[in-house]
């Protein structure tokens, strides 16, 4: 699973790399070195112009930067509090789950990221008899950004007013698939990306559904670094860019 990442790069900076054409962003978020789940995040959509009518205009599509919270909610959920159970969305059961099909279909985003943590279980326990985890940090190795591949729904508050601009619960998850041989050791599953010249047809709400999961690919063997990092980055309380340091050898728990 993908239960934690990063994104500190600023909105101006998504715009440029994703060629988006409108920030509907209310305020910028704080770089965020330990994004968990319920957090809210950068989604890059493609919706009508806003201010146009919505999923009913005759306008077409755009680009935009948008500000989700991660925990998909789906629009017939009557608690909004199942989204905290759904980050994730298999590769392999995506197209079909009822939870997620809906936004599969015209609901497609990408989720800018820095690089994302897993837990590898090591040979020595804690207190509590249970293996030891050790925090990894999985980036690219060129410094570039994650485009993570993701499904985002727009949740309607039933007890909100119809003119409360706070009815409209926007909500994401990210997909994931089996992890490549390099990181599988780590864990066995890794987010899905989406290589930019794939970009334009994964956000398209109106592309053929049989043809979506084929632009989908795990990262290319090799493309992924991954180290150590501090255990701090454990406790969601704690944020900050020595949380993707690479942690001293001597440090590592084995």
């Amino acid at each position: 699973m993908c239960g934690r990442y990063a994104s500190s790069r600023r909105p101006e900076d998504l715009i440029e790399e994703f060629e988006v054409t409108e920030a509907v962003i209310e305020a910028p978020l704080e770089p965020d070195y330990n994004v968990a789940p319920t957090k809210d995040v950068y989604a890059v959509v493609e919706r009508p112009p806003s201010g146009s009518g919505g999923r009913d205009s005759t306008e077409p599509a755009e680009r935009q930067l948008r500000v989700v919270r991660w925990g998909l909610v789906p629009s017939w959920a009557k608690d909004p509090g199942i989204g905290s159970r759904m980050i994730n969305a298999r590769m392999e059961t995506v197209a079909e789950k009822p939870a997620y099909q809906r936004a599969f279909a015209k609901r497609r985003c990408l989720l800018p990221a820095d690089g994302y943590f897993e837990w590898y279980p090591t040979s020595q326990t804690g207190k509590s008899g249970k293996p030891l985890k050790q925090p990894f940090f999985i980036r690219p190795k060129d410094g570039g950004s994650l485009a993570m591949a993701g499904l985002y729904e727009i949740w309607r508050d039933p007890t909100r007013a119809e003119d409360d601009p706070a009815r409209f619960l926007w909500t994401c998850t990210v997909i994931t698939t089996d992890a490549e041989d390099d990181l599988g050791h780590i864990h066995d599953r890794m987010p899905l990306m989406v290589a930019p010249e794939r970009w334009a047809a994964w956000l398209d709400p109106t592309a053929p559904r049989d043809s979506l999961l084929d632009l989908l690919t795990p990262a290319a063997p090799g493309a992924l670094e991954a180290y150590a990092v501090s255990a701090a980055v454990s406790n969601v309380r704690n944020n900050g860019p020595e949380l993707v340091e690479p942690l001293p050898l001597e440090e590592v728990v084995q």
